[in-house]
């Protein structure tokens, strides 16, 4: 889908997506191997994901990496005032429109409407920060691990369970978002499909048993609403 068709499916009416669209901006094709923006940096641009998944980031004292929130074909990552307290980097080879927070003011300024779903955007966007907080707190390694899949497949727009999600993440960059091992990683994905709830094959995963998988990943879809 092209950006004015994922900001459409998004809540956003055609003329309105047409004024994102043609925002000034620059298409940046990001590899995954290698920061796209460093942390702690300004941060005076807005992003949308063309194509492909961008994630935020942060480290600790040890260098150790968490992957805080992933951004979708559609989604993007607004402006902030000052330092900006988290990198940016890719999932996947993605491309990226970047524009300049000014030229966004004056579009959003003259048009409320705007200002509404970026309002909404940002609600999406902090129940989602919550979801993934419980699933790290709370939740066990497999529950975590389970419930990333889910949501990762409703957010690429997996018709599941009669399509396989292709599966974007290596085995670390699930570490990262989970909170564990990459090892372990290996042994809850190993644990799903023993217990019949997916099947692999190369990066596809069929997910056999749709309610079972959701339920014990305490899934619910409606925060993505």
């Amino acid at each position: 889908m092209s950006l004015r068709d994922t900001l459409i499916a998004a809540g956003l009416n055609e003329a309105l997506a047409d004024q994102l669209d043609r925002l000034p901006h620059k298409v940046l094709r990001v590899d995954p191997r290698r920061p796209f923006r460093e942390p702690n940096v300004p941060r005076d641009e807005v992003m949308f994901v063309r194509s492909g998944i961008i994630s935020k980031y942060k480290v600790d004292s040890s260098g150790r990496r968490q992957i805080v929130a992933l951004r979708f074909p559609g989604e993007g990552i607004l402006p902030r005032d000052g330092l900006s307290g988290y990198g940016v980097q890719a999932i996947v080879p993605s491309e990226v429109m970047v524009g300049s927070a000014k030229d966004l003011n004056k579009i959003v300024e003259q048009h409320p409407e705007i200002q509404h779903f970026f309002w909404r955007l940002t609600q999406r966007a902090e129940a989602i920060g919550y979801e993934w907080l419980v699933n790290c707190g709370r939740r066990d390694s497999t529950a975590r691990v389970a419930h990333l899949l889910c949501e990762t497949a409703v957010r690429s727009r997996t018709n599941v369970p009669d399509e396989a999600l292709h599966n974007p993440f290596t085995q670390q960059q699930i570490a990262e978002i989970t909170g564990q091992t990459s090892v372990n990683v290996n042994r809850v994905m190993s644990d799903l499909e023993r217990q019949g709830l997916i099947e692999r094959s190369g990066r596809d995963i069929r997910f056999t048993d749709w309610s079972e998988i959701r339920r014990v990943a305490s899934f619910q879809s409606s925060y993505l609403d």
